[in-house]
């Protein structure tokens, strides 16, 4: 926490969500978020899903030349939409100053750094007084509403979306700055939406006999919306891919995660565990076939990812191997996975900066339980960031 005056606001990026549902296992696509500045450095406001009418976590940074003093407040309003608060009170909120974490309470009447009132579908933070908690000049804050708000207690309500269409959010923070962003929302597969900037995401199939980053081959067609593997065979891995587009002229680029909801489960109650034996890698490694262990059924079989993009994370790395020879995967997994991103615009056209192959690869051992309903669904998320 900060104790002097200023801090933040408006203009960073935005994020696009999307599900997809498998057939073998379901696969989905983004919702797009597109800010709109004022007086102000960045601003963004990530949604957790972008469907109309569903309850969503709102993660929302800004960045405000003049700060917020002490006994100011900053307010968010969602009227726009509107967005829905039921019953999301400050227990369902966070609040960063950059990296620290505020105390919140309902009001400034006891020892809390800020106070959360809601009044309509505006949100007011203040800063309380008595404990002298102050924004910064060009810091960073961040803002999460919804179950993400983890610090103290877990939050248990969420906004809910209004219907399709693109939103205006109003922040005014302190007594000089304000500004907006935008959010979309939208039931589409494949979403291009524009406001004072461009940023275009589609997923695509992938025909059998393609190269995944280097070193597999695919074994049959996917589509922007499935990926059905079939019927699996012991010992046999199975690949299949889809392509990944981003057409932006976002100054900084953009980052594309994948998120699964499970592992691949059937209605039987068997799965098909995380890449490899169940140790759900996050670190990735050369492909190895399950090594079952008779009353081990995280052993029976698993599955994972590959991306042919080579520089990924915020240090650019390789972690996917592809300029050495690829055959490096990790767990598709509850926690996001990034498979593709870029530091600047691009028309959609070169590999690794406006293209990427997401592979995804499964293979089981003769003790794998028997099923034919086995899915999961997939979300990717595109985030630009101006």
């Amino acid at each position: 926490m900060h104790r002097t005056s200023n801090a933040f606001l408006v203009l960073q990026a935005i994020a696009a969500v999307v599900s997809l549902a498998i057939i073998t296992w379901s696969l989905g696509l983004p919702s797009i978020r597109f800010a709109e500045a004022a007086n102000v450095i960045q601003v963004s406001d990530t949604l957790s899903d972008s469907a109309p009418g569903v309850v969503a976590n709102h993660t929302i940074s800004f960045v405000t030349p003049t700060g917020v003093a002490n006994g100011s407040t900053i307010t968010i309003d969602f009227s726009n939409g509107p967005f829905v608060f039921g019953a999301v009170d400050y227990t369902d909120i966070d609040i960063l100053d950059d990296t620290n974490n505020l105390t919140l309470a309902a009001d400034c009447t006891g020892s809390e750094e800020a106070s959360a009132a809601f009044v309509g579908a505006t949100l007011t933070l203040t800063l309380c007084a008595a404990d002298g908690a102050f924004l910064p000049t060009n810091g960073t804050t961040t803002i999460k509403i919804g179950t993400n708000a983890s610090f103290g207690v877990t939050g248990n309500a969420q906004l809910t979306n209004p219907v399709a269409g693109s939103y205006e959010i109003n922040i005014t923070a302190g007594a000089v700055d304000s500004g907006a962003t935008r959010v979309a929302i939208v039931p589409s597969v494949t979403v291009t939406a524009s406001v004072d900037t461009l940023f275009t995401f589609t997923v695509a199939g992938v025909v059998g006999g393609e190269t995944v980053n280097t070193a597999d081959i695919t074994d049959g067609p996917t589509t922007a919306t499935a990926i059905p593997f079939g019927t699996l065979t012991n010992g046999n891995a199975s690949t299949t891919a889809q392509d990944l587009t981003v057409v932006t002229n976002a100054a900084n680029g953009f980052v594309v995660t994948v998120t699964a909801d499970s592992q691949l489960e059937s209605s039987t109650g068997a799965d098909i565990d995380g890449f490899r034996n169940g140790n759900f890698e996050t670190t990735a490694v050369a492909w190895e076939g399950p090594t079952p262990v008779l009353g081990d059924d995280d052993t029976y079989g698993h599955w994972g990812l590959t991306s042919d993009d080579s520089t990924l994370t915020s240090g650019l790395t390789d972690p996917f191997n592809v300029g050495s020879g690829g055959d490096r995967f990790v767990s598709a997994s509850t926690t996001p996975v990034e498979v593709f991103r870029h530091t600047g615009p691009t028309n959609g056209t070169v590999s690794g900066q406006g293209t990427a192959r997401v592979g995804y690869k499964i293979e089981i051992s003769a003790l794998q339980e028997a099923a034919d309903d086995y899915q999961a669904t997939l979300t990717y998320v595109a985030t630009p960031v101006f």
